[in-house]
């Protein structure tokens, strides 16, 4: 999602910083200042601009504790404006995690709050998609999971370990995704589960850190100590502590508690880029899908849902699939579903009937999405899927992630 993001102090317009792809030019300091004026001058006549559109772009303004002034500038791609508002909610929590909500609405020196939200612009990148992949945590406002039989087992070493720690929140992580979690980490809201899981995959790799952050919604004000301890490439164990114990004093026990779960760990990693357990057959025609829990904040993704990769029609790469499920989803939450996306049942609530599936066709790939209960499915067909069958084998596909006893959504 290409796109320009701008903060400013509400009082004076000050702008904070700008984030912006690489491949964008800067936005010039007079646009930047007209775009923000016109939402100043409709405040001073008691009128809120929250968006607008031009031929080719969306622009949304966003005000935080009458403190801080979140634009964002971006393509118009003709979606709910939700999920715009959506990543101006998670760029100013994440302002939130790392330096605290009293920093971030009592700004006493503006020069000082831009030297101290520096530590920010590596998790915003990676809200905005500018570092990295974009992933579907910040488009659907859940933690993305990764399903495999080991994770029983592996959620015992968590246990045990997370109790070591002296904590209760503790989250095994796996290729920017969560294997297991403790009770207490499920329970933290989804906005901090989101934050948590794209500030884990925005640090730079490392053995071991220990890094203070603040919990959004839980505990604004109150530093806790996130610490992260690699077990091998592409796994850290990831505990939220108080005062104690110290990363000295944890980092001898990592190998104790973890060691014998290093086979189970790296037949994980191998199941990461296809998300769910082999055993789960889906119809060959099924080149991606997205299941979506809106009660545990919860989603399970997967592009790659065969190991051979071998579909006979291979009209789509793997980059174009995600791409595709992404677009199908904007399209279909904030229109058609709502979902944990914060305003995205405004546009739902306009239909006299709820609205339970839908699915659009086109020359290289059909799409089809359903909603029962609390889940959420949206699946990426190749085109020779005949359009009568998308309905049945959705169903069973539902049911058979749904059900299977090692997958946890």
């Amino acid at each position: 999602m290409a796109c320009y993001l701008v903060c400013l102090t509400t009082a004076g317009g000050v702008p904070l910083f700008t984030r912006t792809a690489d491949d964008l030019k800067p936005l010039p300091f007079p646009v930047i200042g007209s775009i923000n004026g016109v939402h100043m001058f409709g405040s001073s006549h008691d009128v809120t601009l929250q968006s607008t559109t031009t031929e080719d772009a969306k622009i949304i303004w966003k005000v935080f504790h009458d403190s801080i002034t979140l634009i964002t500038i971006a393509q118009n791609d003709d979606v709910d404006d939700c999920h715009y508002s959506n990543l101006l909610n998670l760029t100013f929590n994440a302002m939130v995690l790392l330096v605290g909500i009293e920093e971030v609405t009592n700004i006493k020196n503006v020069e000082k709050f831009k030297r101290e939200i520096k530590v920010c612009y590596n998790l915003v990148d990676r809200i905005l998609g500018i570092m990295g992949t974009w992933g579907f945590s910040q488009l659907t406002n859940t933690a993305e999971t990764i399903a495999a039989p080991e994770n029983a087992v592996l959620q015992n070493f968590l246990d045990a370990f997370t109790e070591a720690a002296e904590s209760v929140y503790g989250c095994l992580f796996i290729d920017g995704k969560i294997a297991v979690a403790t009770k207490k980490w499920w329970s933290l809201s989804a906005n901090e589960l989101v934050l948590l899981s794209l500030l884990l995959s925005s640090l730079t790799a490392c053995t071991s850190r220990d890094i203070p952050v603040y919990l959004p919604d839980n505990h604004p004000t109150v530093p806790h100590r996130l610490m992260t301890f690699q077990l091998t490439r592409g796994i850290d164990v990831v505990v939220i502590c108080g005062p104690s114990p110290s990363l000295p004093e944890l980092e001898p026990e990592i190998l104790r508690f973890w060691k014998p779960a290093y086979d189970s760990l790296r037949s994980v990693l191998k199941l990461s880029s296809r998300n769910f357990p082999a055993n789960i057959a889906l119809d060959h025609n099924t080149l991606g899908f997205l299941l979506i829990n809106k009660e545990t904040n919860r989603c399970l993704c997967s592009i790659n849902p065969t190991f051979s990769g071998g579909h006979p029609d291979e009209t789509l790469s793997s980059s174009q699939r995600r791409e595709v499920l992404k677009s199908f989803y904007k399209r279909m939450v904030g229109t058609f579903f709502s979902s944990v996306v914060p305003g995205s049942d405004s546009g739902p609530s306009e239909f006299s009937h709820q609205t339970m599936e839908s699915y659009i066709t086109t020359e290289t790939h059909k799409c089809y999405a359903l909603m029962s209960g609390p889940h959420q499915l949206f699946v990426v067909y190749s085109d020779s899927i005949p359009t009568y069958a998308m309905r049945s084998i959705t169903h069973k596909t539902l049911a058979l992630l749904t059900k299977d006893r090692n997958i946890s959504v």
